[in-house]
């Protein structure tokens, strides 16, 4: 994704979109055709991937963020600035530890933080994958997120994307929250309804998270229902900000 700060209507909400393991910026492209002229879709990019894929990836939650919140001040440069920040499994805590380092942040209205695909961040993650032999490891991720990336059956691309998936999973099967105090700023869990990683429950623990509104939300699908329900969740998005 570009580095320069993106140029819009004064006063447009910015999406800022947290990847889940394995994933880049890029995965968020279309939604910017999808919001329209309604909010301004600005990803960020974590090192180990697509343009940085030579930049070793992060494997702690909270060095990540520090790197996020240095691009986060880069991309949005100076003035006061509208924030909404959404994020999917890995993603979601990223998000949810990023809101709370922006809360605090000159210039920045955090307006909203959507999260996907998680239990709350203090819950943790019982199954695991880091430490298994490759095999192993990609047959857990897989029954962790119910979709398998094509570029794994690539011997080539496989041994390109495999250490920063590593990463990224060891970094969130680590993850404690840096604070257990609400967030002060409305919250909005979303949930496939048929996602057999994060159930009805998990996804309902987030109101513990915040100390303003809290929605919950289910789409249809499983685990990676934006995958395919992109549409469905940006205008959904789109509708809870406007």
């Amino acid at each position: 994704m570009p580095t320069n700060v993106q140029t819009n209507t004064a006063g447009t909400t910015k999406l800022v979109c947290l990847p889940y393991a394995g994933a880049g910026a890029s995965f968020y492209r279309p939604w910017a055709a999808l919001a329209g002229v309604a909010l301004e879709i600005l990803p960020l990019q974590l090192p180990g991937r697509e343009r940085l894929i030579d930049d070793e990836p992060h494997r702690d939650v909270h060095s990540a963020v520090d790197g996020l919140v240095a691009q986060l001040r880069g991309r949005l440069g100076a003035g006061d600035h509208r924030v909404a920040l959404f994020g999917h499994s890995l993603g979601a805590v990223l998000a949810y530890e990023l809101a709370h380092r922006l809360v605090a942040e000159p210039g920045v209205e955090l307006t909203h933080l959507f999260v996907s695909g998680s239990p709350e961040a203090a819950q943790g993650r019982e199954r695991r994958a880091t430490g298994l032999s490759d095999e192993a490891f990609l047959a857990q991720v897989g029954e962790f997120a119910g979709y398998h990336h094509p570029a794994l059956d690539d011997p080539e691309m496989r041994e390109l994307v495999l250490p920063t998936l590593r990463a990224d999973v060891e970094m969130h099967e680590n993850y404690l929250p840096s604070t257990r105090l609400p967030l002060d700023a409305p919250l909005t869990v979303i949930r496939g309804e048929d996602d057999d990683l994060v159930t009805r429950d998990d996804a309902a623990s987030w109101s513990k998270a915040t100390g303003r509104d809290f929605d919950h939300v289910e789409l249809p699908g499983g685990h990676m229902y934006l995958t395919e329900s992109a549409p469905t969740l940006v205008g959904l998005i789109v509708s809870t900000l406007r």
